[in-house]
């Protein structure tokens, strides 16, 4: 299982001091707080990862604080999944030799032969 949890449903005002504090009661330790913040406004996204120390830290977080209140709203919390490639394929590969995102197959280079015009 993944220590990193997805933490959704939070308010704009939340702060990665109050995740930690919600997150560490009862013992659990928290290794980090990402709070996603909107580059236009400054201000919480909405959601937050949350890095749990053990596997258990993490069990629990979500099975307890998943429905529990911070800052007036009802905490979303779940399992992170890792992160996708944007372009939906692998990233450098040449898994269907095509440009990325647009289905264009890739151009080879001709090689001149000897003695053509």
């Amino acid at each position: 299982m993944s220590t990193r949890l997805h933490v959704g449903n939070l308010s704009v005002t939340t702060t990665t001091a109050a995740l930690t504090e919600v997150f560490e009661r009862d013992g659990r330790k928290v290794s980090r707080v990402n709070l996603v913040m909107s580059r236009e406004q400054g201000r919480s996204r909405g959601f937050a990862f949350v890095e749990m120390e053990t596997d258990g830290d993490a069990l629990d977080a979500v099975r307890l604080l998943h429905g529990a209140q911070c800052d007036g709203r009802e905490l979303r919390v779940s399992v992170a999944h890792k992160p996708k490639s944007r372009f939906g394929g692998t990233i450098g590969g040449k898994r269907g030799a095509s440009i990325a995102g647009t289905g264009l197959p890739i151009a080879e280079p001709e090689t001149p032969t000897v003695g053509e015009p």
